[in-house]
């Protein structure tokens, strides 16, 4: 992974990510969510069942809910990187960096055969971690990662 964004800089600067689904502020999440061209109409219910059923990725600024990323998984081959945000008045310091780095590298992660996301306008980001077109459609990126023969 060739970007390296600093935690203890965040964490000097009142930020955090964690996992922890007690912290996530419902309400926060679904008002933003229901904005973006990829969740809006979604039902609250829908969301609900989504989060309790996926890896959260809750990105904090002094406690108050900033961001998401969602991980869908088995956590053995495949995983599904999805609902990620940052908001507008947190962006350009490199949290959706510091998020996807430390997605990419938790230990329930690690040795996934694939990586899929679908995105329409962050190919920049996630380029950087490793993600590659796929054939088709256009809109989906994925990492590839063949299993070595023993």
């Amino acid at each position: 992974m060739a970007v390296f964004m600093n935690d203890t800089a965040f964490l000097k600067k009142g930020y955090e990510i964690s996992l922890d689904k007690a912290k996530l502020d419902f309400d926060a999440i679904y008002s933003y969510l229901t904005t973006t061209y990829w969740a809006k109409g979604m039902p609250a219910e829908k969301l609900k069942t989504a989060l309790e059923n996926s890896m959260c990725f809750g990105l904090y600024h002094n406690g108050s809910q900033v961001g998401l990323s969602r991980v869908v998984t088995d956590q053995a081959t495949f995983a599904y990187l999805c609902d990620v945000y940052v908001l507008e008045t947190h962006r350009g310091i490199g949290l959706s960096k510091w998020m996807m780095q430390t997605i990419l590298a938790h230990p329930d992660l690690q040795g996934l055969r694939r990586w899929s996301l679908a995105t329409a306008d962050a190919q920049g980001l996630y380029s950087q971690f490793g993600f590659t077109r796929i054939n088709n459609p256009e809109n989906w990126m994925q990492i590839h990662t063949p299993y070595k023969a023993d």
